[in-house]
């Protein structure tokens, strides 16, 4: 029993080693991924304390490893990382589908409790990160529970996504809902389903029983991101289940994920704008992005920095709050669109419909396709944004919401409407038919205290004034 317990370790972490090292080839000058090597260096230690166990010898089984890998392979390591010619990387890329196919059938067969062995088999079955260009395979991730209607949201991913390869759909279940979950494997090789394995009862103090739900949900963020950035992936787009997305969803990723990279003051790209309603955005501008220290979610963009930093610290509830307390964003921002690229249809959830019929069952979804990888989009890092949108912001003339409203505004173009007080913004956004809400301090789409509007077919911002030094705690 002994030696056939060894003989699927062997097997396996041959399988992983040629996997390994064909991802590098296959990445040509792309620098390695340090995930992939931390999770080799983890895993050859698990291997090495487990033979200790058996009172083996660790050099015995690292020959036995290379024989194992030369005899499925046909090739010794040395000769497999020279290859250089695409019919022998086709030939090699055959042999380590035969070798994880190996230990996935040994796994299932044998029912092994090992966590070493369980390991060796989750690392066999990591993904390429990158194209063979190098840009990033970006996963959208899309977090289900108990809605059917889950199938709503990946009929329009599916319709719009140009590369099942650059895009592969993650979809995330909790709860365990069987029709769900019928719902989801119906898309077969589609979409990929992992399912949240923790479905025991969560702990809630006894005076949040009512907002159970929001613990589970951010249990259930946290495993999902967690088990998805562990496959080495540089970026993650989050898709909730009861969202629409715009034809130019995915173009509009493509275009931004760069910006993340190059702007240390950026940590997300949102597909969605709180104020989308119809009478409050350029409807004509399909093409306009935003900074916002007004972290908006609902279809956005991480990256696997982010939740390296993030993750060791996640709520237990209410993550989308917490994410936007100062200490998390660190005066960090998102960028978001004139024109939202996603819209919700989950009236019922655990809000409650919160918002729904007030707001956001108005929220303009854009058909228009705008080509944002053609475009330059260096105007919304830092030291030009700053230097551009808030000078253009302060030198447009201070009109009050009275005019405005009554057409006594007698200059063209873009007006201000300033505000100096929470109660003085609260009045102005409820007459503008703006979200006049405040998280930490921040106004909903807020960049510098600025909200930018349309009203009337004309540019409104309204700001505060022009000696705004921060947020104020005390507005939320």
């Amino acid at each position: 029993m002994r030696s056939r317990k060894f003989l699927m370790i062997t097997i396996c972490f041959a399988a992983t080693w040629v996997l390994i090292t064909y991802i590098f080839i296959l990445k040509g000058n792309h620098p390695p991924n340090l995930e992939l090597q931390k999770k080799l260096i983890k895993l050859e230690t698990g291997v090495k304390e487990y033979v200790e166990e058996e009172n083996n010898s660790f050099q015995v089984f690292l020959n036995k490893l290379k024989e194992k890998i030369e005899e499925k392979s046909a090739r010794s390591i040395d000769n497999t990382i020279q290859v250089n010619n695409e019919n022998e990387m086709e030939e090699n890329k055959t042999s380590i589908i035969e070798n994880i196919s190996i230990a996935q059938q040994i796994s299932q067969a044998e029912n092994v409790e090992s966590t070493t062995f369980k390991n060796i088999v989750e690392l066999a079955e990591i993904v390429e990160t990158h194209l063979p260009n190098g840009e990033p395979i970006i996963p959208v991730l899309v977090l289900a529970c108990n809605r059917v209607s889950v199938s709503q949201c990946l009929d329009n991913l599916i319709q719009y996504r140009p590369s099942a390869k650059q895009f592969p759909i993650i979809v995330s279940q909790d709860c365990g809902d069987p029709p769900t979950k019928e719902v989801i494997l119906s898309y077969k090789d589609q979409v990929n389903l992992i399912e949240q394995p923790d479905q025991s009862d969560i702990y809630v103090p006894p005076r949040e029983k009512k907002f159970k739900g929001y613990y589970k949900i951010s249990r259930h963020y946290g495993w999902a991101l967690n088990t998805t950035f562990g496959k080495g992936f540089d970026y993650v787009i989050i898709v909730e289940d009861d969202l629409n997305v715009a034809p130019d969803f995915f173009e509009y990723f493509l275009g931004t994920y760069n910006l993340l990279k190059k702007d240390p003051s950026l940590w997300c790209v949102s597909a969605w704008n709180d104020n989308g309603k119809l009478g409050n955005i350029d409807s004509s501008a399909a093409e306009l992005l935003y900074r916002t220290d007004f972290f908006p979610g609902l279809g956005w963009m991480l990256t696997k920095e982010l939740w390296r930093e993030l993750s060791v610290k996640w709520p237990k509830s209410f993550w989308d709050d917490w994410i936007r307390h100062p200490e998390q964003r660190k005066d960090r921002v998102c960028i978001r669109p004139e024109i939202s690229r996603t819209r919700t249809f989950g009236k019922v959830g655990v809000s409650n419909g919160l918002f729904f019929d007030k707001y956001l069952k108005y929220i303009k979804l854009s058909d228009e396709y705008v080509h944002f990888t053609k475009m330059n989009l260096s105007y919304l890092l830092k030291d030009i944004y700053d230097d551009k949108y808030i000078k253009m912001v302060y030198n447009t003339p201070i009109v009050t919401y009275g005019e405005l409203r009554n057409g006594l505004v007698t200059v063209t173009g873009p007006v201000r409407i300033q505000y100096n007080t929470k109660d003085q913004y609260k009045r102005t956004a409820k007459f503008l038919g703006l979200m006049d809400d405040f998280k930490s301090g921040v106004p909903r789409t807020a960049y510098h205290g600025i909200i930018s509007l349309f009203y009337n077919e004309r540019r409104v911002f309204l700001a505060p004034g022009a000696n705004w030094k921060k947020y104020d705690l005390s507005w939320s």
